[in-house]
């Protein structure tokens, strides 16, 4: 089969390149010009150059029946509102059109499940869940929502499509890092002093990239999937990270009100005068409720695989400490 990969450069996007090269999948891969193909090391992919609102996507896409649309941009900094909206709604909208355009029979989206919102309370959320799109913290929990919608209309005019909402991927080949892998670095660097009290759903990121091309053989057109794992505190996180790397875990919890005034003084005040600023306020607001999932839709209709996560968190900091592609090994900021 050819496929046809956006975000083949990110961490999920790197994993499911692997998985669809496993599968024997001639694999065709949107790379931005200029970005670190890092990710893609060892891969025999056809890398082609382009975007997401490229004019030539569905030529690009000519005689691929798939297209996995994995791309997206991620920043919990207020400042990228207008570049948020730009790559996840109206790069969505362009490449479904191309993918339409260029007769690919089916794709799969990947959403987030930044989506579908935080059920009050700490419950986990499922599919049948949505948070108002105004009470979605911050401008990329609102642009994954409106791209979803986009998705939705895609597959009202006749598209097939199947959406799918990964909660948090940890595992190998997290090059940029996602923020769950710079947890990882600073815990391995002794950057950790303390937590804050939250929660969230993690999953082995090799489980997503199987969710990916399980949703692409068995999901119902129209449907969204969480891909997801196991809810665990950022302390029981933490304690996972101890038990792997023998190092200890933080025994300090400062109140959110603490790293919430930073975020507010960083963005709010210093970084108009042309400071860098260091914690996102979106993401410490984010963090006040515990974002847990039930995946139990993708397990029963997908067959989703839930590997050990224990194991992920081991396999996320091997590759951390000893893959010449890691950033700890790059030197790169956590």
């Amino acid at each position: 089969m050819q496929v046809f990969l956006t975000g083949a450069t990110g961490f999920i996007g790197a994993n499911l390149a692997r998985l669809l090269c496993d599968r024997g999948c001639t694999v065709r891969a949107l790379v931005r010009p200029g970005s670190s193909r890092v990710a893609l090391q060892g891969l025999n992919l056809e890398l082609v150059a382009g975007d997401l609102l490229a004019p030539n996507l569905a030529e690009l896409m000519q005689g691929c029946q798939a297209l996995f649309h994995v791309a997206a941009h991620y920043s919990l900094w207020q400042r990228d509102r207008a570049a948020l909206h730009s790559s996840n709604v109206l790069g969505t909208r362009h490449i479904l059109a191309a993918a339409r355009a260029a007769g690919v029979e089916r794709t799969v989206y990947t959403s987030s499940v930044a989506a579908i919102g935080v059920r009050p309370g700490g419950q986990p959320a499922d599919e049948t869940y949505q948070s108002p799109p105004d009470q979605l913290i911050g401008a990329y929990k609102q642009s994954k929502y409106w791209a979803e919608q986009v998705a939705h209309a895609a597959v009202a005019a006749g598209q097939d499509l199947v959406i799918v909402n990964p909660s948090t991927p940890i595992g190998p080949w997290d090059c940029k890092p996602t923020p769950t892998g710079a947890t990882i670095l600073r815990f391995l660097r002794g950057q950790m002093p303390a937590y804050v009290n939250t929660g969230l759903n993690f999953i082995d990121v090799r489980d997503v990239a199987a969710g990916h091309w399980l949703a692409w053989q068995k999901g119902q057109t129209g449907d969204r999937y969480i891909l997801g794992g196991q809810n665990w505190t950022l302390a029981e996180f933490l304690q996972q990270l101890a038990a792997a790397t023998g190092h200890p875990a933080p025994q300090r919890q400062v109140p959110l009100w603490l790293p919430l005034a930073v975020a507010w003084v960083d963005e709010r005040l210093l970084a108009p005068l042309g400071k860098q600023p260091s914690v996102p306020l979106d993401g410490v607001r984010m963090a006040a409720q515990a974002m847990y999932y039930d995946a139990s839709k993708a397990r029963r209709e997908l067959g989703l695989p839930q590997s050990s996560l224990p194991e992920a968190v081991r396999a996320a900091v091997h590759w951390f400490q000893t893959a010449p592609a890691s950033p700890l090994r790059r030197g790169d900021r956590a």
